[in-house]
């Protein structure tokens, strides 16, 4: 079992965002905003996880229609692909309060072995020292509140009790409970560090076949970790995007993928960030390092939560394109996405991929964006 989350007792305190550009104080939410029939979110993934389709948005803004499979095509013999090796955990879990009512928890991070910050819905909120029966298995004790979140004692290892009573915790748009068939698709084949609520889902489109045929042509790879919370659903809820603050996400950037960025730049490849996931953990580790990096290198190994918010704007340190799936309107991420490319190029983008039915979300087709050049 891994150890608790360093720094983890609560999420980190509410600050100005960082790295954003004035240029945010004159957009507004309904700038990433856009209509999508209901019917084009995807409620099932594709039969294989590189069956999806691949709306490419290259560097000069031309759309290009491919599959998946084509990904292999736009890269190159000397790129970097970094994905984020977080694992989903089984971190929904139903039950009642032991007077009565019926409560559902959401483990949003795990703080202790045996404690963890989750999401209560119940009729009414839990106080300290309610016990709640889960899962018609065990009880758990509410401890207090911390903003949004309820510290929650378990009776024994959290994890090991999720893995054996909890549910894969699908977004709130897949209107289906999950089986066994999202336990395995909505977890990427490279999984191994567990605690995200929710997939990086743009590495769900890689099996392993891909892998190992994309290391034969010289692509390279490496690793970063963002455990995903449930924020990343959240639209953001103020017009003016300088006053919102995102929610805290752990994250660590290894010497070993410092290392790989170093040598990739150095032999003139891309780095290419393989979910908006990894590129929020590698740009978080540029800020935090700022200052004592190596010569040369944008970042340094590091560590910790990141409320970092990228916005039309920021200049990114680190990454030179993007594989991605599509995003909710008035979501953080396609503001990210929309920092890479340009604004109107991602609002062309998305109004072909309505246009051309393309599949939405988590379960959904994919994007290869190449950043402009400067």
């Amino acid at each position: 079992m891994p150890p608790p989350h360093p720094a983890a007792r609560r999420p980190a305190q509410a600050a100005p965002a960082p790295d954003t550009d004035t240029r945010v104080q004159a957009l507004t939410v309904s700038d990433f905003d856009y209509e999508l029939p209901p019917e084009l979110i995807a409620q099932t993934p594709a039969a294989q996880r590189t069956g999806s389709r691949l709306l490419h948005l290259d560097g000069a803004s031309q759309l290009h229609d491919r599959q998946f499979a084509d990904l292999e095509k736009l890269l190159r013999p000397g790129d970097l692909l970094v994905f984020n090796d977080t694992r989903v955990i089984k971190a929904r879990l139903a039950g009642h309060k032991i007077t009565g009512g019926k409560v559902e928890v959401l483990v949003e991070r795990i703080t202790d072995t045996d404690r963890a910050l989750a999401h209560v819905r119940a009729s009414k909120s839990p106080g300290a020292g309610m016990v709640l029966r889960l899962a018609d298995a065990f009880d758990a004790t509410v401890l207090g509140r911390e903003g949004e979140l309820f510290d929650i004692r378990f009776p024994g290892p959290v994890l090991e009790l999720l893995d054996a009573h909890g549910a894969t915790p699908l977004p709130p748009y897949i209107t289906h409970a999950a089986d066994a068939g999202d336990d395995d698709r909505y977890q990427t084949v490279y999984a191994r560090e567990p605690g995200a609520v929710a997939a990086p889902t743009a590495g769900l489109h890689f099996d392993q076949p891909t892998l190992d045929r994309l290391a034969a042509l010289g692509v390279e790879r490496a690793f970063v970790t963002l455990h995903v919370g449930a924020g990343t659903f959240q639209p953001v809820r103020v017009d003016n995007l300088a006053d919102h603050v995102m929610h805290a996400e752990w994250f660590t950037v290894p010497q070993a993928t410092v290392d790989a960025i170093a040598a990739t730049r150095a032999r003139g490849g891309r780095v290419i960030a393989v979910g908006t996931t990894s590129v929020r953990a590698l740009e978080s580790a540029a800020a935090q390092t700022e200052g004592r990096t190596a010569p040369g290198l944008p970042l340094a190994a590091a560590q910790g939560d990141t409320r970092l918010f990228i916005t039309p704007g920021y200049q990114y340190r680190v990454i030179d394109a993007l594989v991605t799936n599509f995003h909710l309107p008035q979501s953080t991420l396609l503001m990210l996405v929309s920092a890479l490319a340009g604004v109107e190029p991602i609002r062309r983008a998305y109004a072909h991929a309505v246009a051309q039915r393309y599949r939405f979300f988590s379960y959904g087709d994919a994007m290869f964006i190449e950043s402009p050049a400067p």
